[in-house]
């Protein structure tokens, strides 16, 4: 229990009419009139006094009385356990930490024991259930947060399934004593207590290096198991029913899936260390021809040190949110940049241990079709990191706007002048205000953001700088107020996904709204957003979440913005690029609306 369980209220379950008004606000100006009046009348009669969704929303009601998160299982298995795509891009997010300059393999060693010790302070607090409670900032600030995801940042480990995946959670952190070294694509269990005692810096430096020679050892090299997980959940649980056929690789799998954490010490990359190419190579490894393999994705947390100074960590997004991934990244980059190493006697330490894997011809072919799907991905990601210097969060104080809001108008303005519409988009929202609270929706393609960037971008008429401010002040408006309905538990995607679950649970025909194309449409994220505040230099990543569209991730500082866009060339609809000269535009559109609308 969270040290704010007591006063942590359940999520509560929003009114039917409300969410059904609020659904067809959201979606009547993203589709066709004729489909629109279809979905109202679809609507209208699911909502009726004595109708299927009066039924629905009774069992949801009783549903929260019984159990902690009424929604918390279904949108587990909605957001991610279900989804059958390869983790790496399409689900795991990426904190790329500060470049580093390493004068050779040993001082990134020392950067990496140093990161070691940090992961282990950091779970010493974990453990002791002694992190200082979150209180939430931005709208309606001050509010305590639950704090459970801290606990399954290091026990937690998702285990693929055909249908299917399973997050298992080590609730007695304490116990685990290992980490998993991954050098050369070859596995080392790398024991961090010793005697009953915490191995020191120097200790872990020493381990290290041992790891790093044992690995330079071709005769003992095993194939790439790593490059399995890298693959689809189904295609990788079939790959795992061969592995474990054999009882030396069940062993080795028991070991990886009982550690604490992965460490990938990565070979140098051939490119140049832009902030673009530091995201993509965390993000997938570059394929399996360089890193790619070097990596086991159903691990919660991978920390990347790679020998030309890219360094960051990889996470497996079900167990925690982005905000508990960087709370963790900051400790530890805290740790590592101001922390004197005090001087330790060492012990004469065994050498780790080789992780030992059994490889059929059958497996091998599994690790050759699973890489090439890897270097598929890999060519097909269109990733874009863009610094906006112009002005930063400062600014839009400035002008009693809220950042956020601020940035997500800017967003639509950016699709709007790409593609002349708007499409259903994702911002997530915390709900951690409530008791085992994950995320919500933020609907951001308002009607008034689609009134607002309509307006700025007609060029035929001429509009007063009064009338645009004017329509920017109710877009952000809008989208402040869809933000406080989220945040306190009154959105509409995790109601409507509530529904629909029950409905099966009843074994009823699928009502008719959740076979309607406009909530196909209204559950297609062409825009899936994220903001992701670092008060350490370093920024978060992720892939787009539909074939067709762009995630976007950013970085609100106070003189600065940083915006992470991502894409696929396979679909030619979307330019990272493309959307980055649009985003550039219109923050500068922006901003020109503020100031010349100055008393």
């Amino acid at each position: 229990m969270c040290a704010c369980f007591q006063v942590l209220l359940k999520v509560p379950v929003p009114p039917l009419k409300q969410t059904l008004d609020t659904y067809l606000k959201c979606m009547q100006h993203l589709v066709k009139d004729e489909q629109f009046r279809k979905t109202k009348g679809i609507v209208e009669k699911f909502g009726a006094p004595g109708g299927v969704g009066e039924t629905l929303q009774k069992k949801l009601l009783e549903r929260r009385e019984r159990t902690t998160n009424w929604v918390y299982d279904y949108w587990l298995e909605d957001m991610y356990l279900n989804n059958r795509l390869a983790l790496p891009v399409n689900s795991s997010p990426v904190m790329v930490f500060p470049k580093q300059t390493f004068t050779d393999y040993k001082d990134a060693l020392r950067f990496a024991a140093r990161l070691v010790v940090g992961v282990l302070e950091y779970k010493t607090l974990i453990d002791a259930r002694a992190l200082p409670v979150d209180f939430a900032r931005g709208q309606l600030a001050g509010t305590p947060l639950c704090m459970e995801q801290y606990y399954r940042v290091f026990g937690s480990y998702r285990y693929p399934g055909l249908k299917t995946d399973m997050l298992k959670v080590h609730m007695n952190c304490a116990a685990l004593e290992h980490m998993i070294v991954m050098c050369k694509n070859q596995f080392f269990r790398l024991d961090v207590i010793a005697n009953g005692q915490q191995l020191s810096e120097p200790e872990i430096l020493s381990q290290l290096e041992k790891i790093v020679k044992m690995s330079e050892n071709t005769k003992e090299w095993f194939p790439p198991v790593g490059v399995l997980t890298s693959d689809g959940r189904t295609e990788w649980t079939q790959a795992r029913e061969e592995l474990t056929k054999d009882p030396t690789n069940r062993e080795s799998l028991a070991l990886i899936e009982s550690c604490l954490c992965v460490i990938c010490l990565d070979e140098s990359s051939r490119v140049e260390l832009s902030d673009t190419n530091r995201a993509l190579m965390l993000l997938h490894g570059a394929g399996p021809q360089q890193n790619g393999a070097n990596r086991w994705y159903d691990k919660s947390m991978q920390f990347v040190v790679g020998m030309n100074g890219i360094c960051g960590v990889v996470c497996e997004h079900s167990p925690f949110e982005g905000m508990v991934m960087v709370h963790c990244s900051e400790f530890i980059i805290k740790h590592i940049t101001t922390t004197v190493t005090p001087p330790s006697s060492m012990a004469e330490l065994p050498a780790p241990k080789r992780l030992l894997w059994k490889c059929n011809p059958h497996i091998q072919r599994l690790m050759t079709s699973s890489g090439d799907r890897l270097q598929r991905l890999v060519n097909n990601l269109d990733m874009d990191v863009f610094k906006f210097k112009v002005f930063g969060k400062d600014f839009i104080k400035k002008q009693k706007m809220s950042p956020d809001a601020f940035i997500q108008v800017a967003l639509q303005l950016a699709f709007y002048k790409c593609t002349s519409k708007l499409v259903s988009t994702y911002e997530s929202a915390s709900i951690r205000r409530f008791q085992e609270g994950r995320v919500d929706n933020i609907r951001s393609a308002t009607p008034e953001a689609l009134a607002f960037v309509t307006m700025i971008t007609d060029e035929r008429r001429n509009f007063s700088d009064a009338e645009k401010l004017k329509r920017l002040r109710d877009a952000i408006n809008a989208q402040t107020n869809y933000t406080i309905a989220a945040i306190t538990g009154m959105a509409i995607d995790n109601h409507l996904l509530g529904l629909l679950r029950i409905s099966k649970e009843l074994k009823m025909e699928k009502p008719e709204l959740f076979c309607d194309e406009t909530y196909q449409t209204s559950n297609s994220f062409i825009l899936s957003t994220s903001q992701v505040p670092t008060t350490v230099e370093m920024f978060c990543c992720y892939g787009p979440v539909v074939p067709n569209g762009y995630g976007v991730c950013y970085n609100p500082q106070p003189d600065h913005i940083l915006f992470c866009v991502s894409s696929f060339w396979e679909n030619t609809e979307t330019s990272s690029t493309v959307f980055i000269k649009a985003l550039n535009e219109g923050l500068l559109e922006i901003r020109d609306v503020c100031n010349t609308t100055k008393p």
